[in-house]
């Protein structure tokens, strides 16, 4: 028989794990890599695992990146479109999901706009439910994989982000990655200083008072300060009511990075990233998006081998993964 994914584990939030659960993940993240580089690129680790991707909003990055996680993994991969699938018809989230499992799916990736959607589908599904991002609410594997790079490029010795200064700047009120990163950062020791617009940090100011180590900023500049490594959010332009951004070039002129503000206020050699789409020219200027402080492109690559982990993990719990052995010499 096929493996099933018993225990039934899901991966609905950061917010319940421990550094050392972060640490696990993050050394998964390892063995996934090294799989990703051997000569198949692959393992069948997940053969006979059968992951199927529901996403109720577009998305490039996260949901590539996921089904080629399960790919590398040797899983079986089915991407529901939404828009032209029974739920176009009127379909409820917990009919479809049930109906997946019917299907004989094991795993399901959700996104949804609906903040929560993704524990009512792990009550009504007999598998794993792994949360691609739910409303404004959380991402996990988007903070997975920023503590990953951020680890990798600042980390220190110790192998935390303690003595590291970590600058969040933008829509904090419509982005479910600052929800998710303010928890993966603080576990690994960083100081984290937010700043946007008052419209859209409303609620910021209670959750830094509440959560040590993490401050609001009244400018870029403050945010800035010091800064090991800065982080833009994007302008999301369809949660947006009409009231919170004048303009977008009002926007850029407070709270655009640009690279003249990073290397007024920032720490030297700190770097930057984005977690995409990116309203190049608003938030953040093509010159530094494409810059060398750039983590960008670094960070998108760095989506399969931590969606690798989170997979194994949520259906392996603590057993090993491995990488193939390496192919021996011909003589």
């Amino acid at each position: 028989m096929p493996p099933t994914a018993a225990p039934y584990c899901h991966l609905l939030d950061v917010a319940g794990l421990s550094w050392g659960d972060l640490k696990l993940l993050l050394g998964t993240t390892e063995a996934a890599r090294r799989i990703l580089g051997s000569p198949t690129g692959r393992v069948d680790a997940l053969k006979g695992v059968n992951v199927t991707t529901l996403f109720y909003e577009a998305s490039t990055r996260t949901r590539i990146s996921f089904e080629n996680a399960a790919k590398a993994l040797g899983a079986n991969v089915n991407s529901v479109a939404v828009a032209s699938s029974s739920v176009g018809k009127g379909e409820s989230l917990v009919d479809t999901v049930k109906t997946l499992r019917a299907l004989g799916s094991n795993v399901i990736v959700l996104r949804h706009e609906r903040a929560g959607a993704p524990w009512l589908a792990a009550r009504v599904f007999d598998g794993s439910v792994l949360n691609a991002g739910d409303g404004w609410h959380a991402h996990p594997t988007q903070a997975l994989l920023d503590l990953s790079v951020l680890l990798r490029n600042i980390g220190a010795k110790d192998g935390t982000l303690k003595g590291r200064r970590v600058a969040i700047i933008g829509d904090l009120l419509h982005s479910r990655v600052v929800r998710s990163n303010l928890h993966t950062l603080r576990a690994a020791g960083a100081e984290v200083r937010l700043a946007g617009p008052a419209a859209l940090t409303r609620g910021f100011a209670e959750a830094a008072e509440r959560s040590g180590g993490v401050t609001l900023c009244a400018s870029l500049a403050e945010a800035l300060e010091g800064a090991d490594a800065v982080m833009a959010l994007r302008i999301q332009r369809e949660r947006l009511d009409g009231g919170e951004v004048s303009s977008f070039e009002a926007y850029r002129e407070a709270w655009g990075l640009t690279e003249e503000r990073i290397a007024a206020h920032a720490a030297r050699g700190c770097v930057v990233l984005h977690p995409g789409p990116m309203n190049e020219g608003v938030e953040i200027d093509p010159d530094v998006a494409d810059g060398p402080r750039s983590l960008i492109l670094e960070q998108v690559a760095e989506g399969i081998p931590v969606r690798m982990a989170a997979l194994w993990r949520t259906l392996r719990g603590d057993a090993p993964l491995s990488a193939p052995a390496p192919a021996k010499a011909s003589s």
